[in-house]
């Protein structure tokens, strides 16, 4: 059941603050890098560390067991003197004096402690938001409680039209439940991408016949005990059976902030994960981190930061900095898509296309002036992989010509890294 038991001893080396991928990456790297102290690991959950991203995807369209989720089996946390202390909170952090304490009382010293809290579903605080059948998506026990209302013909509402809501919109098409997702905005995933791409996956959406409303909020919930229906501003009432609200995460910051550790847009870190106090350590979701190669500061929230950055923290614990100047990555699995992005789009003002969007694989090249910063790859992991190095190359002052990144006569991997400057 990954439920384990803790002797509770009173001190450790490194306490590590959540259970999720960063923190089992910090745990991972300390090991292979040789560090022997005592790790305590303190998750507010009932499980060992697990993967969240199939959750909205094959583990609630029942393809994938909940076995597979988790990082590592039980017996890596009691070989590596890991103390995994789970179902418990902690409620208050001292950084002047090394310690922590639990909701249940427990006490903990410290030399180092580590902050992965990781961040939580933004709700939505309107009338009848306190029914049954309003589900977030962000635990095992979230879909868990969500599947037995996965049937055929169900009429679910999705709160959202980002990543989270279009995979679970997908997840549940493929089970035969009917889908509706409400979008504030006026186009889904206009937080996060080019109209080029939010074009692509609303057609992809409605052709496997989920509608779509855009520009719509949702002002309320219906029903007695559980949710019968959406209500939206013009009157109008949407059936439904059930409610998936992705409408974003907040990092989860309080303890940080509560202990005096400056926070801004999440707990503010270094190149190597360290807050502002020395002893102190901060990854994944819940942080704000300097990126060298694009010269800014983000808040991510995806895999590849919380393991990049679980190596940097362990990589300054041992001794041996290795800052974090990774490219940020992402992706997303709807029906038979692959979405892979590398860099971010956000600066971009310009993008030529290598592919046929009717042929659900492409790849979408953003600039921002002469400066390649972004690659959306659509089925395309050729294209994705030779990205990565583009990016960053362009990062470093190189400037690609668009009309060579778009003819497919070039193959990505031999010929895409070696585009002639202009």
């Amino acid at each position: 059941m990954r439920l384990m038991t803790s002797t509770k001893p009173a001190s450790c080396d490194i306490a590590i603050i959540g259970a999720g991928q960063a923190a089992l990456q910090t745990i991972a790297s300390l090991k292979s890098g040789g560090f022997d102290g005592a790790i305590t690991l303190l998750g507010g959950e009932a499980f060992l560390p697990y993967q969240r991203p199939p959750l909205s995807k094959k583990f609630l369209n029942g393809t994938f067991e909940r076995d597979r989720l988790f990082l590592k089996p039980d017996n890596y946390y009691t070989d590596n003197n890991v103390d995994v202390r789970l179902n418990t909170y902690v409620t208050h952090l001292d950084p002047d004096d090394l310690s922590l304490t639990c909701a249940d009382g427990t006490f903990l010293s410290f030399s180092k402690a580590v902050i992965c809290t990781g961040s939580r579903p933004r709700q939505l605080p309107v009338p009848g938001h306190d029914l049954e059948n309003i589900f977030d998506l962000r635990t095992i026990a979230d879909i868990e409680a969500m599947q037995p209302e996965f049937r055929a013909n169900e009429k679910m509402v999705v709160v959202g039209g980002v990543y989270i809501g279009l995979e679970t919109a997908a997840s549940a098409r493929q089970l035969g439940v009917d889908v509706t997702i409400v979008e504030t905005a006026g186009r889904v995933l206009e937080r996060v991408t080019k109209p080029e791409l939010s074009d692509y996956f609303h057609a992809l959406h409605t052709t496997n016949n989920v509608e779509i409303l855009t520009d719509a909020q949702v002002t309320g919930f219906i029903g007695d005990t559980s949710v019968s229906g959406v209500a939206l501003p013009n009157g109008d009432t949407l059936t439904a059976d059930l409610v998936v609200l992705g409408i974003g995460i907040i990092p989860n910051t309080e303890l940080a902030d509560a202990g005096g550790l400056t926070v801004d847009n999440g707990v503010l870190v270094d190149a190597v994960g360290r807050t502002s106090h020395p002893d102190i350590y901060a990854a994944g979701d819940c942080t704000n981190h300097p990126n060298a190669l694009l010269d800014r500061r983000l808040r991510l929230e995806s895999v590849p930061n919380a393991i990049e950055q679980g190596k940097a923290v362990a990589s300054d614990i041992l001794g041996q900095p290795a800052p974090y100047t990774a490219i940020p990555w992402f992706w997303s699995d709807q029906y038979d898509v692959k979405l892979q992005i590398a860099g971010l789009s956000d600066t971009a003002d310009r993008h030529v296309l290598r592919g046929n969007y009717a042929d659900n694989a492409f790849a979408i090249f953003h600039f921002d002036g002469t400066q390649l910063v972004c690659v959306e790859a659509v089925n395309r992991p050729a294209e994705f992989m030779a990205a990565r190095q583009l990016i960053k190359e362009a990062a470093g002052g190189r400037i690609y010509d668009p009309d060579r990144l778009c003819d497919e006569t070039i193959k990505p991997k031999s010929s895409l890294s070696s585009t002639n400057d202009r």
